[in-house]
């Protein structure tokens, strides 16, 4: 899914759009058209209505009506919408609104070569055309139950930021579209045009698809410390790595004990407990997705023992990683946060 050229690709409003879910993958593709030449995404906005209201009670117009042929090598991206936009004492269209006539458009329209890319409840519109029939796919958390009911032959991946099946892409709630526009920009371009435009959005960490919605890759994360956010960087990058807390107070530029009291004020936590969560989210993902046993599997995250791995995923979880894999739901029963 590489090379050079034009992208033509059409942003699907419907009414009450969620601006967030418009705002963040453009913003994402307008850099990556100012990073690199040899791919452009020519962006069109288009939908049932001429105006809508968006989440945020802002007032969009110059939308472009639905249109009768997209080309063949076209990008849909379907925006998610809200039954609740912030009151601003203006008029707001009906709920759905629309909506009946964007599906219909969706089902004649897309056709094998496109990408259907849909974020937050987007994927209701998708579903609903009949489009995730057989398709791996996502949405927000709170619509997951939801888009199961209305494409009922739809495999819908619960707690997935985003999901990738063929030419359909799906994603989470919200900020997950960003994400989502990221990894396909890594797609159509190269990882290292995906990797300057999250710099140029200050997104510090990229999520993969198979990271939960609340992600464990994510915690600690809320604060600007330029320093901190490269110690995690490396860390997330390679958690199985023994990590001495001289060479992260390298990479600080630091002093170790500056460095970890530093740590604690800006992530919430020590650098220890930092780095169990993400070696457990790591051995999680391997119980996932592979058979490696738990020796295996302890030894791949950094522990010395299966053991050593136990103790640490009791902190965290209430299921035990036997049990964790028996079940096969992907998602370990949680212990309240401390």
């Amino acid at each position: 899914m590489t090379g050079p050229g034009r992208i033509p690709t059409y942003v699907v409003m419907p009414a009450r759009t969620l601006l967030l879910d418009v705002a963040g993958p453009m913003e994402a593709l307008r850099y990556a058209n100012l990073l690199q030449k040899d791919v452009r995404f020519d962006v069109a906005y288009v939908g049932a209505l001429p105006e809508v209201t968006s989440s945020i009670g802002l007032r969009i117009s110059g939308i472009s009506p639905l249109p009768e042929t997209i080309e063949p090598d076209a990008m849909i991206v379907v925006s998610g919408d809200t039954d609740e936009p912030m009151d601003t004492g203006q008029p707001v269209e009906a709920a759905g609104q629309g909506s009946d006539e964007l599906v219909r458009w969706l089902r004649r329209s897309i056709r094998p070569g496109m990408l259907l890319v849909s974020i937050c409840s987007g994927a209701l519109l998708a579903g609903r055309a009949g489009l995730l029939d057989g398709v791996r796919c996502t949405t927000h958390f709170s619509d997951c139950d939801r888009l199961a009911r209305l494409a009922p032959l739809a495999r819908v991946q619960e707690n997935r930021l985003y999901v990738e099946d063929g030419e359909r892409y799906t994603s989470a709630g919200i900020t997950a579209g960003i994400d989502l526009m990221l990894h396909i920009i890594g797609r159509l371009t190269n990882p290292a045009v995906s990797a300057a435009v999250a710099k140029s959005l200050v997104v510090y960490i990229r999520r993969l698809g198979s990271d939960p919605q609340l992600s464990p890759w994510l915690e600690g994360r809320n604060h600007i410390h330029t320093a901190i956010h490269r110690v995690q960087d490396a860390m997330s990058a390679d958690p199985a790595r023994d990590w001495s807390l001289s060479t992260l107070a390298d990479i600080a530029i630091s002093s170790p004990r500056h460095l970890s009291r530093l740590f604690n004020d800006q992530a919430g936590m020590s650098i220890p407990d930092y780095l169990n969560r993400l070696r457990v989210a790591l051995a999680q993902q391997l119980l996932s997705e592979t058979r490696l046993d738990i020796e295996r599997v302890a030894e791949r995250v950094g522990y010395s023992s299966s053991r050593q791995l136990r103790r640490a995923w009791s902190r965290f979880n209430a299921t035990p990683p036997s049990a964790f894999r028996r079940s096969g739901t992907g998602q370990p029963q949680q212990l309240p946060t401390r």
